[in-house]
């Protein structure tokens, strides 16, 4: 239990907003996060709305439930003076040019397209803890007690 928590501290201490409407695709995704000890709480939101109105309760750079990421494709959620700041990751199905072009232009940190099986989503995941939970620098100091 002393280890779990202690995973928890810095960049493992704030949230990770995963916006997923299909289970399957959700189901893959947690899946994933466990099989790679991503100990960060996760909270999910069904779709768009939802996930705007977590945001607009949840506004203040302090604010320990506000995410360190958000897995989504939500194109308002960049207009927030304080999410503008967060990693915003789309994790989808498209690789049209197209949808690329335009989530680059909305401001998304980084485009993925899902992967069809587990074993592929497991190691996209993997990649996304290492890079954006232990070497990237957030925009604002970590919660947790420090």
């Amino acid at each position: 239990m002393e280890e779990l928590e202690a995973l928890r501290a810095g960049p493992f201490a704030r949230s990770i907003m995963v916006v997923e409407d299909n289970p399957m695709d959700l189901d893959f995704m947690l899946q994933a996060f466990e099989e790679n000890t991503l100990v960060n709480p996760v909270r999910v939101c069904r779709d768009g709305d939802e996930a705007l109105e977590f945001i607009e309760a949840h506004s203040m750079p302090d604010d320990p439930d506000l995410p360190l990421l958000v897995l989504l494709d939500l194109r308002r959620a960049r207009q927030h003076p304080i999410w503008s700041q967060l990693p915003f990751i789309v994790v989808t199905r498209s690789r049209e040019n197209s949808d690329i072009s335009c989530a680059y232009e909305l401001g998304v940190n980084s485009y993925l397209v899902k992967p069809v099986d587990f074993a592929a989503c497991a190691a996209v995941v993997k990649q996304i803890k290492i890079f954006w939970l232990l070497i990237n620098e957030p925009p604002f100091p970590e919660t947790g007690g420090h």
